[in-house]
């Protein structure tokens, strides 16, 4: 190893680094909740004039493609370059393309913009996972993870909340333009709080970010076009499925290519060799698609068929983000002494159940108050899941690999966001024509503006609640990997 920057003293507390990184992972998760509140919106201004939502969606795939393709490669630029310093220029591209997407003009240059946001935050969420796993002893990160799951508890109330009051009091625009004075506190905190840790020579896998790339553009965009397409055909000899099937086999070949790279893989296969670490991939894979997928058609139908404003769409979110972030401390707190699957599965079960509770109410009849109830159990499920598979998939990762294990954790999450974004897209509008026959002959009048006539809202709800149906029906693959992790042996400090 060799050793560039300066290791922080032993008796200095990592703590104070870990809240000024907070404030950087928590405006990501506040700006991807507050695009689902904005969504609405957003196509009412940018993408008045057809019935499909699909052209909306990308304005979250987009930013969640881009956030996970760099994600291998900027946990390991961490491990190179030092996690402080490739944080600090994630979060200047993030705050600067906040300042673009708030200035778009028309859907494609937010689109775009939101690309850029993606790359900025693929900097540097894998470097506050990897100050965690370099600054706290195995036998302490449980409460530090129990911080990290309460920022994403927190961030599910200030952003829907922030979101809504944003986009009725001022417009969707400040949505994006509020991350700039947060980027900035931000900045300042971490150059100050944030240490120099070593730094570890690596090689990088520039043939792997390739096939890395390119399969999950082609598997992403086949998966949300592909509605929009007829599942056929989309120009000469490219059809839908063609795509789906290149990604699929490049995905293969990636796989293939990192098994048999000699030198320095940019997906280490033998982290996979700790079963805690692959269970927690496949687990947090299906939880990102879950928590993702689930957003989109629900507010769709809180403000599309039941007329609620963002803001009053938000204020349903309330009891999930409180206990939430109430809770996440405590269960962090847990994991440290007892199994952590009797947390995670009781909490997954939880998140599960309040999907399917949801989907059983949305319909134009339903009192809104009732919606309070499934948030609530949501939140419960919340707290019981975040803190545990991150704590487990990094629990017994060594100092050199800190960067590149953050980097595989948060890229399969992400993976599971952009594929469960682009899947709920296509799912949602075949329910919709599947409810409401005729929708792409119709005038234009989903996120148009004005309300909805009763037969359209009601088949348009009916088309919303099935769609929940997907990501309820994927936490079956995150219970099925938390029956596979082993409780941990207590370790002592050295």
């Amino acid at each position: 190893m060799t050793s560039t920057e300066t290791a922080p003293p032993e008796t200095r507390s990592p703590w104070p680094a870990l809240w000024a990184l907070v404030i950087g992972f928590f405006m990501i998760l506040v700006d991807t909740t507050i695009v689902s509140v904005a969504n609405p919106a957003i196509k009412a201004a940018l993408d008045p004039d057809t019935n499909n939502l699909d052209n909306v969606v990308w304005v979250t795939s987009a930013y969640l493609l881009a956030y996970a393709v760099p994600l291998l490669i900027t946990g390991r630029l961490g491990d190179r370059f030092g996690p402080k310093n490739i944080y600090l220029i994630g979060l200047v591209i993030f705050t600067a393309s906040s300042l673009w997407c708030g200035l778009s003009s028309s859907l494609e240059g937010l689109i775009a913009a939101r690309a850029v946001q993606g790359l900025g935050a693929a900097f540097m969420t894998p470097q506050t996972m990897a100050v965690i796993t370099r600054t706290f002893p195995p036998q302490r990160r449980g409460a530090a993870m129990g911080l990290w799951g309460a920022t994403a508890g927190v961030a599910t109330l200030v952003g829907p909340l922030l979101g809504g009051l944003l986009v009725d009091g001022l417009g969707w625009e400040w949505i994006f333009f509020i991350n700039v004075p947060v980027g900035v506190i931000g900045f300042i905190a971490a150059a100050i709080l944030v240490p120099k840790l070593p730094t570890h020579p690596h090689r990088f896998d520039y043939v792997g970010v390739v096939l890395s790339a390119a399969s999950l553009f082609l598997i992403v965009f086949g998966l949300q076009e592909g509605e929009k397409y007829d599942w056929g055909t989309i120009t000469g000899p490219i059809s839908v499925w063609g795509l789906i099937g290149t990604g699929m086999v490049l995905l293969v070949l990636f796989v293939l290519q990192q098994w048999k790279t000699r030198s320095e893989a940019l997906v280490p296969l033998q982290l996979f060799r700790d079963r805690n670490f692959s269970a927690s991939n496949l687990g947090i894979a299906a939880v990102g698609f879950t928590v993702t997928s689930m957003s989109l058609p629900f507010m769709f139908f809180l403000q599309l068929a039941r007329g609620l404003t963002p803001t009053e769409a938000a204020l349903l979110m309330i009891p999930m983000a409180v206990i939430s972030g109430v809770l996440a401390p405590f269960a962090g707190s847990l994991l440290d002494r007892i199994d952590p699957r009797f947390i995670l599965i009781p909490g997954l079960v939880c998140v599960a159940g309040g999907v399917l509770w949801n989907a059983s109410l949305m319909n134009v009849d339903t009192p809104t108050w009732m919606f309070l109830l499934p948030s609530a159990l949501l939140g419960i499920g919340n707290a019981g899941m975040w803190g545990p598979l991150a704590t487990e998939a990094t629990r017994n990762l060594p100092p050199r690999q800190a960067g590149a294990g953050a980097g595989i954790y948060n890229t399969t999450r992400t993976i599971g966001s952009v594929v469960g974004s682009s899947a709920i897209a296509a799912f949602m509008q075949a329910r919709l024509e599947a409810n409401l026959p005729g929708l792409d002959e119709a005038p234009a009048g989903l996120g148009g503006g004005g309300a909805m006539p009763d037969a359209v809202a009601e088949g348009f709800s009916a088309g919303m609640a099935q769609s929940m149906l997907l990501p309820a029906g994927i936490m079956v693959i995150a219970l099925i990997a938390a029956l596979f992790i082993r409780r941990h042996r207590p370790q002592h400090a050295d």
